[in-house]
């Protein structure tokens, strides 16, 4: 599994709006096309006006196919028309695990 890690700045005073905007338009759309869902976070300590949010693909080309369906999904568009003005900043990764890591989502046993 690859990580589409996506950091996004937002203008100040607007990360609680950003949030429920999400929760309530965003979420739906994207958790339906693109599928394995690792959370939405928002910076207590450093950058507080950041959001991160990362979803899990079975490898990039699985990410490009699903992403290129959310944009054409009509919930996203709507979604993204309401949410442009809160972002200041995007960036974007793809992570590739290393083959050491313990599977996402199951606790590490402890020494």
């Amino acid at each position: 599994m690859v990580i589409d890690y996506r950091a996004y700045t937002l203008h100040s005073g607007t990360v609680a709006a950003f949030m429920e905007l999400f929760e309530n338009e965003g979420l739906e759309p994207q958790v339906r096309i693109l599928g394995k869902f690792l959370g939405i976070y928002r910076t207590e300590i450093g950058n507080i006006n950041q959001i991160v949010m990362m979803f899990g693909y079975a490898d990039a080309a699985d990410r490009q196919r699903r992403r290129d369906l959310l944009y054409q999904d009509p919930a996203f568009q709507a979604y993204l028309k309401k949410v442009r003005p809160f972002l200041k900043d995007q960036e974007v990764r793809l992570l590739i695990p290393s083959k050491c890591n313990p599977p996402v989502g199951e606790p590490q046993l402890p020494a």
